[in-house]
C-alpha cells in the first residue's frame, strides 16, 4: 500500500468528502477538505489490485486481485469509520463493467458496508471532463483519461460536455496491442477512434488526465528541473510533445524509474502511453497538450456542486480556504486590495484576482516565524497546487509576497516565469500590502481611517483627524518605498474624516463579487 498525507491537513474542521475509485490498476481512496470549489487532498492511499490484468485474456477479474482489492476496501470502510466521513461515493469503472465476474466483486463490496456505484463508459468519461472542468473553467477542447482498462475521450467548451466515449485502450491492454508492427498498433488505434466517432482535427487542446499520463509529465519536469514541479497543468506545445514522446518511447522502464516520482509500476506503462498519445497527436492535431492532475474523483464532486458554486474562481476558493485559519481573512484582504486599487495601473480581472490572492497569502505568511516567511511564502506561491494560476500568475503572487515582506530584490527564477514589468506591479501590490497593514496593525483603521492616492507626480497617503496618530516613522519608510517603485513622490496628509475618499468596499468593484461567496 502506497499513502499520502499532508501534515498541514486539518482533519478536525470544514467539511470532509471520501471517493473511494475502484479502478482498472489500482484500488483508491481519496479524502478532501478544504473549499468545495477547490477541493484538497487530505489522504489519498491506494492498492494496486491490477483488477483488470486477466481482461484481455479471460475476461475476468483475476482472483489473487479481488482478494486484494477486498483487503483494501475492508481497511478504507474501518478508516471512514473512525475517522467520522460519511459522506462517501465508491465508483467503480473498466476493470468491473467488462469483467464478467464484475457482479459477483460488487456483491462482496457491499457485505463490506460499502455502497459502490458502476458507471457506465459515458458516465467514466463525463465525471473525467468535469473534473477538467474543475481545473480549468475556461477549457475548450478534449479530455483524454487514460486508466488500466479504458481511454475515454470528451469534448469539453462553453460549460457543455460532448462526444463522450470510451475505447477498450487502457493501460493494461496496450502491451498486447503493441507486440509486432508499431505500424499495426498505429493503424488499430486509428481505427478504434474513427469507430468511435474521434477521428476529426480537434485544433484545440487536449486535456490529458490519469495517472500514466500524469507520469510522463513528472518525468519531463524531473528531466529538465525549471522552477516549477507540479505536473498539474503543464502546458506543451506540440512540437515539445512530441519530442518528450520520442524520449518516453526510446527510455528502458529501469531507466525511466530513476526519476523522482515514476513508479516501477508507471515506468513500465510510459512507453505503450507514449505511443498510444503520438496517434491522438497524428489524429486529432491539437494545438497543444494539458496535463491535468484533477480527472473522476473531483469530477465526482464538482458534479454535485450548485451553479452559483460552479461559478466560483477556483484560486479565490482555494486560497481562501487555506489563508483564513493562517490569518489571511477574505473580507480584510479584499479591503486592502480595494484600500490601493486607486493607484494601480492595471484594473484587469485577471490582475484583481491575483492580487486579492496575494493579499491572502500575504496576511497569512505574517503568522509564519520570521526567519521563515520568505521560502514559505516562495513555496506557496510557486508549489502549492493552486487552480487556475499559471505560472506568469504564481511569478506575480511570489513577487508580491517577497515585497510583503519588505524584500525588494526578486530571484532570478522568477524572471523565467513573467516579464519583469508585470514583476514590478506584482512588488507595487506587496508593497501596498506591507503598508496598509502595518500602518494599524492589520486592523480595519488600517483602510477606514486612510487613503492612498495618486495624485500627478505624487503618491499621497492621507490620515482621518482620528487615525492621525498611527504615523510613525515605519509608516513613512514603506511609504516611500512604494513610492520609489512607482516613480511618485511620496507624501502624508491630515485631513478631516469626513474629507477622506469613500471607503475601501465601495471602491473594490469586482473584487467585492469576488470576495462575496467566501467570506460568506
Amino acid at each position: 500500500m502506497n499513502r499520502r498525507f499532508d501534515p498541514g491537513a486539518d482533519f478536525s474542521n470544514g467539511p470532509r468528502h471520501a471517493i473511494i475509485d475502484i479502478g482498472s490498476n489500482t484500488v483508491r481512496l481519496v479524502i478532501f477538505g478544504g473549499a468545495d470549489r477547490a477541493p484538497t487532498q487530505l489522504w489519498n492511499e491506494k492498492v494496486t489490485a491490477k483488477l483488470g490484468k486477466e481482461l484481455a485474456t479471460r475476461g475476468r477479474l483475476a482472483q489473487d486481485s479481488v482478494q486484494l482489492a477486498l483487503d483494501g476496501l475492508a481497511r478504507y470502510g474501518v478508516l471512514l469509520k473512525g475517522l467520522g466521513i460519511e459522506d462517501v461515493q465508491c465508483v467503480a469503472t473498466a476493470a468491473v463493467r467488462d469483467a464478467s465476474n464484475g457482479p459477483q466483486f460488487l456483491e462482496e463490496v457491499r457485505k463490506l458496508g460499502l455502497a459502490p456505484r458502476l458507471l457506465s463508459g459515458e458516465e467514466e468519461a463525463t465525471f473525467g471532463a468535469m473534473g477538467v472542468m474543475c481545473a480549468f473553467p475556461d477549457a475548450e477542447g478534449a479530455v483524454a483519461d487514460l486508466g488500466g482498462g479504458s481511454l475515454e475521450l470528451t469534448e469539453i467548451g462553453q460549460d457543455v460536455i460532448s462526444h463522450a466515449a470510451t475505447l477498450p485502450l487502457g493501460t493494461l491492454r496496450l502491451a498486447a496491442m503493441r507486440e509486432g508492427e508499431p505500424e499495426k498498433f498505429a493503424k488499430q488505434v486509428a481505427k478504434a477512434l474513427k469507430g468511435a466517432g474521434w477521428s476529426r482535427k480537434l485544433g484545440k487542446p487536449l486535456y490529458l488526465v490519469g495517472g500514466t499520463f500524469r507520469t510522463m509529465a513528472v518525468y519531463g519536469l524531473r528531466r529538465e528541473p525549471g522552477v516549477l514541479d507540479d505536473p498539474h497543468a503543464l502546458t506543451l506545445a506540440i512540437p515539445e510533445a512530441e519530442a518528450l514522446i520520442r524520449l518516453v518511447g526510446k527510455t528502458p522502464p529501469d531507466e525511466l524509474r530513476k526519476v523522482d516520482g515514476v513508479s516501477t509500476m508507471r515506468s513500465q506503462k510510459l512507453p505503450d502511453a507514449a505511443a498510444l498519445l503520438q496517434v491522438l497527436l497524428d489524429t486529432l492535431e491539437p494545438s497543444a497538450l494539458v496535463f491535468s492532475s484533477l480527472g473522476l474523483r473531483e469530477g465526482l464532486l464538482y458534479h454535485r456542486l450548485a451553479p452559483v458554486r460552479r461559478r466560483q474562481d477556483p484560486l479565490l476558493a482555494g486560497v481562501a480556504a487555506f489563508a483564513s485559519p493562517r490569518g489571511g481573512n477574505p473580507e480584510l484582504a479584499a479591503r486592502i486590495a480595494g484600500w490601493s486599487a486607486r493607484i494601480t495601473t492595471s484594473q484587469t480581472p485577471e490582475s484583481m484576482r491575483l492580487r486579492l490572492a496575494a493579499t491572502m497569502l500575504a496576511l497569512a505568511s505574517m503568522q509564519i516565524e520570521p526567519n521563515l516567511r520568505v521560502p514559505q511564502a516562495l513555496n506557496w506561491a510557486l508549489h502549492k497546487r493552486w487552480l487556475a494560476c499559471d505560472a506568469a500568475g504564481r511569478a506575480l503572487i511570489a513577487a508580491a509576497l517577497l515585497a510583503n515582506t519588505g524584500h525588494s530584490r526578486l530571484p532570478e527564477e522568477l524572471l523565467a516565469l513573467a516579464d519583469p514589468e508585470t514583476l514590478d506591479e506584482a512588488k507595487g501590490w506587496g508593497l501596498a500590502i506591507r503598508l496598509c497593514r502595518r500602518i494599524g496593525a492589520n486592523s480595519l483603521a488600517s483602510v477606514a481611517g486612510t487613503a492612498l492616492l495618486r495624485e500627478k507626480k505624487r503618491l499621497v497617503l492621507q490620515f482621518g483627524e482620528r487615525a492621525a496618530p498611527l504615523r510613525n516613522r515605519g509608516t513613512e519608510k514603506d511609504l516611500a518605498a512604494l513610492a520609489a517603485l512607482l516613480g511618485l513622490e511620496p507624501a502624508i496628509e491630515t485631513v478631516p474624516d469626513a474629507a477622506l475618499p469613500l471607503s475601501a468596499p465601495v471602491d473594490l468593484g469586482p473584487l467585492a463579487e469576488m470576495v462575496m461567496p467566501l467570506a460568506g
